[in-house]
């Protein structure tokens, strides 16, 4: 089949774009699929300021968009749009995105994970300016103001925990009296001075959309219907994130919350099929640590075709 590529990426963040870097540089004429969320997460981000190089910090958007240029300088190409079914069994690897067939003899799966967010209009536009889905990328930018963390879980009760280094107070807000989280991760939760928590209580709304930052929360009790508002300079969810691997599902080995498992840090278990970023890594989550796994990807992308005599 004369249109068969070389190799695939699916996915438009830190990890697909340095992966499209290193195969074109190969002159692998790399494809990326953007996805439904191009850029990734660092496409909602502001001000990155732990991405090594960058000495007074970087707009997310930008450090997408300037890897996406190096990326297409070099030889790759880029299609938006959103894969709906793969045959990742197939050889060549079929890749459909709505109507359109695309033939590969390698896969990189950079798809990531979307953070669950609560669906309010007011938290949505607030995003960047004071609602965050990660303490360990804004945490620092809220030093010596209260904050507070939405969930109930391990992942609320660890940005809770790690806000603290910062913060002046944490608040942790979950919907039900029984936590969800692991003892040993309440317990040292509880036992933080700097946190407290509000249990049976949910978010109606984020203000204040109008001064572009987050002033307040208004929250309302779920077994008396009491509603207040909650003064804090920051909303972080805790909620966990939904990784993006529902093509791929009955074909990759996935854990039971959908992130795709590997071995080596890229190999999946089916030949010739690579994955990076959130995709795979529900520890770190970082942007640098998505763009070393994108390039671990490509090298054996290199690695695999050499193999097979190409």
């Amino acid at each position: 089949m004369d249109n068969v590529r070389k190799t695939l990426i699916i996915g438009s963040g830190c990890s697909g774009w340095t992966a499209a870097i290193y195969t074109a540089r190969a002159n692998l004429k790399p494809l990326v699929i953007t996805g439904h969320e191009p850029g990734g997460q660092l496409s909602i981000t502001t001000l990155v300021e732990n991405f090594p190089g960058f000495p007074a910090g970087i707009q997310g958007p930008e450090l997408t968009e300037n890897m996406r240029k190096q990326a297409l300088h070099f030889g790759a190409e880029e299609m938006h749009g959103v894969v709906t079914a793969t045959n990742l069994r197939k050889s060549p690897i079929e890749i459909s995105v709505g109507q359109q067939m695309i033939y590969t003899e390698t896969l990189i799966i950079a798809s990531g994970a979307s953070a669950r967010w609560l669906g309010l209009p007011s938290e949505q536009a607030l995003i960047g300016h004071g609602v965050s889905s990660c303490a360990t990328c804004d945490g620092f930018f809220f030093s010596g103001k209260p904050v507070t963390v939405i969930g109930g879980g391990d992942s609320a009760m660890e940005e809770a925990t790690f806000l603290t280094r910062f913060a002046e107070s944490v608040t942790m807000i979950h919907r039900r009296d029984q936590f969800r989280a692991s003892k040993i991760m309440l317990d040292r939760a509880r036992a933080n001075p700097k946190i407290q928590m509000i249990t049976d209580t949910i978010v109606e709304e984020v203000m204040d959309p109008s001064a572009k930052e987050v002033t307040a929360l208004k929250l309302r009790n779920l077994k008396t219907g009491t509603l207040w508002d909650h003064p804090t300079s920051a909303m972080f969810l805790g909620i966990g994130h939904t990784p993006n691997t529902k093509p791929f599902v009955g074909q990759l080995d996935l854990d039971d919350d959908g992130y795709i498992k590997t071995r080596d840090n890229i190999f999946t278990n089916i030949e010739g099929v690579f994955a990076c970023g959130d995709v795979q890594d529900r520890r770190y989550r970082q942007a640098i640590t998505a763009a070393g796994t994108g390039c671990m990807a490509a090298l054996e992308v290199e690695k695999f075709l050499e193999a097979r005599g190409e």
